[in-house]
C-alpha cells in the first residue's frame, strides 16, 4: 500500500507483521501461476480512494468479483461498461426504492467512495473464477484492522453490514458511538429476505444528519466513453 494515502502510519503494525509479509508472498506467488483479481495496482483501491479523516460510512462485502474485468478494489463495484453482477443489480433496486436514485448506466461506485463511503471487501483478491479462494490466507486479519480503526474514529460512522459474514464483525463495532444497519446478502439468493424494503441509504444519511455530518449524495454519474472504453480492455 503506497506511503502517500493516510491510511500508512494507522495501518503500519499490520503492515510490518510477519502474516501481511506471507500474505503478500502468497498473492505473489498466486499471481505468477494464474490470474488474480483485481490487478495489483487496485488491490488497496478503497482505501486510496477513501482517506481514513473523510470516512463516515462502511460498506462490508465479502469476496472481490472473480469474472473477467469485474473487480477493481471497490466492494460491490465494477467499472463502466462491465456488466451488472446481481447483487449489483439489486442494490440498484433497493437504492432506487429507498432514495429514488434511478438506476444509473453502469455499476462504478467511485462517487460514494470519494464521498467517505469506505467500500471494503472482507478478503482483498481472488483467482479468477474461484470465490473464496484467497480466504483463510491473512486478509481477514488485515481488514478486521481497518474495520477496528474506523471503530476508532472520534466521530459517529455508519456500518453497513450485509449478509452473516458482513454481521459477525458487529463484535468489532461500539454501538455506543456508531450505528450499525444490517440485513439480508444483496445477493439473489438472499436479496427477498430481508434485503429488499432495508432502506440501508436513506437510514445511513439519517444516522449521519443526526450526528451533525454530511449526508451522502447516492447518486451515480452517467459513464462517459472514455471510462466504457478503457473498462473493456482485457484484464
Amino acid at each position: 500500500m503506497a506511503a502517500k494515502t493516510d491510511w500508512n502510519p494507522i495501518l503500519r503494525a499490520e503492515l510490518d507483521a510477519p502474516y501481511f509479509r506471507e500474505l503478500q508472498q502468497f498473492v505473489a506467488a498466486e499471481r505468477s501461476r494464474q490470474r488474480i483479481y483485481p490487478p495489483p495496482g487496485e488491490v488497496f483501491a478503497a482505501l486510496h480512494l477513501t482517506p481514513y479523516a473523510s470516512v463516515k460510512v462502511l460498506i462490508l462485502g465479502q469476496d472481490p468479483y472473480h469474472g473477467v474485468n469485474q473487480a477493481h478494489g471497490l466492494c460491490f463495484s465494477v467499472r463502466p461498461g462491465v456488466p451488472l453482477p446481481p447483487s449489483l443489480e439489486n442494490i440498484f433496486t433497493e437504492l432506487e426504492n429507498d432514495v429514488g436514485v434511478q438506476r444509473p448506466d453502469h455499476g462504478c461506485l467511485d462517487g460514494w467512495a470519494r464521498q467517505g463511503v469506505l467500500l471494503l471487501n472482507a478478503t482483498l483478491t481472488v483467482r479468477a473464477g474461484q470465490a473464496a479462494s484467497h480466504q483463510g490466507k491473512g486478509w481477514e486479519r488485515f481488514t478486521d484492522a481497518v474495520i477496528e480503526a474506523v471503530n476508532r474514529k472520534e466521530e459517529p460512522v455508519v456500518f453497513i453490514l450485509w449478509g452473516a459474514s458482513a454481521r459477525k464483525k458487529k463484535a468489532l463495532i461500539d454501538t455506543s458511538r456508531h450505528v450499525i444497519i444490517e440485513s439480508a446478502h444483496p445477493s439473489p439468493l438472499s436479496a427477498r429476505n430481508g434485503f429488499f424494503g432495508s432502506r440501508p441509504f436513506s437510514r445511513a444519511n439519517q444516522a449521519l444528519v443526526a450526528a451533525g455530518r454530511e449526508p451522502v449524495d447516492w447518486s451515480i454519474p452517467a459513464s462517459t466513453p472514455a471510462e466504457v472504453t478503457a473498462a473493456a480492455a482485457p484484464a
